[in-house]
């Protein structure tokens, strides 16, 4: 089990007043990884940080649905029910390093773990997530969801139901953001709490991950997870209001890694480079934009007083009005017992391991305070990574 206790929990340091007008929460898709983002969350909290805007893409919705629908004091403790809930398992595998110690030959058990905890998602599907279809859509005689999909996600449904309040998330406390991908169109669309309530729905469309799971219809359209179009939604927070923004992007690929050796490698790196954010992208679009409005300023400033009280000249001296954007940027770093199948090893082992590393992780990163300061004005965006070797 975990071995911070509610105790721990509840004693986490008063709220932090940072000097930013939003701190956000950016979580990526990665199925059984988002474990990692739970533990990232539970190191927040305990450091008094409270995020006012979430946005997230398939399991990192899911996330974003518990944090925000959860009293403040509960939110850790209803991460961690809803992970043991959907990582369950019928019988627990014996003591490995016990038995692994008493063998008089090496033995990867944390390999055997994973792969069977894969194997059983697979064919068993997860309590409180999704089951698989009888007949296979492959051999089924009816159409819709049961021919388009391998496992029905109303356990998911049931299991949101019962830990989200969702008046509580619709309540404006905290923004919500999730994204999911139009089938009909294939464009990207945010699900946002600034501009409509959102239900279980919303967040079970940004997780339908084809062809698993099926397609959430929601107002005559058909949605797939956000992940086949951008699996992470830093744009959607940079391009906000124009306010100065801290953001946690709490990612769970890695774009960087080795060359493969073998054919399970191949399958591994593929996912890892499919399914990383383009943060550098995204960022460099953001320092342009910065520069743009650098120039405008110094534009505007050169103007005689008349011209710059003009109401369409004062708007356009909003847009180009100083925002301060300092992003924290995690990665979790994959084992190297883990493979291709780590987004789907929903094994409690495996999920209390990438707990553990997105906790160990965010506390590494906020041990140096200055990673929270703004960054210098003349920049206006600076990225800290604790893992970039660059």
């Amino acid at each position: 089990m975990f071995n911070v206790t509610r105790e721990q929990i509840d004693s986490a340091r008063p709220i932090n007043p940072l000097p930013y007008d939003v701190v956000a929460l950016v979580l990526q898709g990665g199925g059984a990884l988002g474990a990692y983002q739970a533990g990232v969350y539970e190191g927040l909290h305990e450091a008094g940080i409270r995020p006012n805007w979430l946005a997230g893409i398939s399991i990192g919705a899911l996330n974003a649905a518990i944090i925000a629908g959860s009293p403040e004091d509960e939110r850790v403790a209803r991460l961690r029910e809803f992970w043991e809930t959907i990582c369950a398992t019928p019988v627990e595998w014996p003591a490995g390093e016990g038995l692994a110690g008493a063998l008089p030959f090496a033995f990867d058990f944390n390999s055997l773990h994973n792969t069977l905890a894969a194997m059983r998602a697979l064919f068993q599907g997860q309590p409180g997530f999704f089951r698989p279809r009888f007949p296979s859509p492959l051999w089924s005689p009816f159409s819709g969801d049961a021919s388009t999909s391998f496992y029905d996600t109303a356990p998911l449904q049931r299991t949101l139901e019962q830990l989200v309040d969702f008046d509580r998330l619709n309540s404006g406390e905290v923004r919500v953001s999730v994204g999911a991908v139009n089938v009909r169109t294939g464009n990207l669309t945010y699900f946002d709490t600034a501009e409509r309530r959102l239900g279980p729905k919303h967040f079970m469309a940004s997780g339908a991950l084809p062809p698993g799971f099926p397609a959430v219809e929601i107002d005559s359209e058909h949605y797939w997870d956000g992940g086949v179009v951008s699996n992470t939604p830093l744009s959607r927070v940079l391009s906000g209001d124009g306010k100065d923004t801290l953001t946690f992007q709490i990612d769970l690929w890695s774009a960087r890694g080795r060359v493969p050796h073998d054919m399970m490698e191949v399958s591994s790196r593929q996912k890892d480079i499919q399914y990383s954010s383009r943060t550098r992208a995204v960022t460099d679009q953001a320092l342009r934009m910065q520069e743009m409005r650098q120039a405008l300023q110094r534009t505007i400033d050169r103007l005689p007083d008349a011209a710059r009280n003009d109401p369409e000249m004062r708007a356009i001296a909003e847009l180009a009005r100083h925002r301060s954007h300092n992003i924290i940027h995690l990665i979790y770093q994959s084992k190297l017992h883990e493979g291709h199948s780590k987004d789907y090893e929903f094994g409690p082992k495996a999920m209390r391991a990438h707990w553990q590393s997105g906790r160990d992780d965010i506390r590494r990163t906020l041990a140096d305070g200055r990673r929270l300061e703004p960054p210098p004005s003349e920049l206006g965006i600076v990225t800290h990574d604790i893992h970039r070797r660059d």
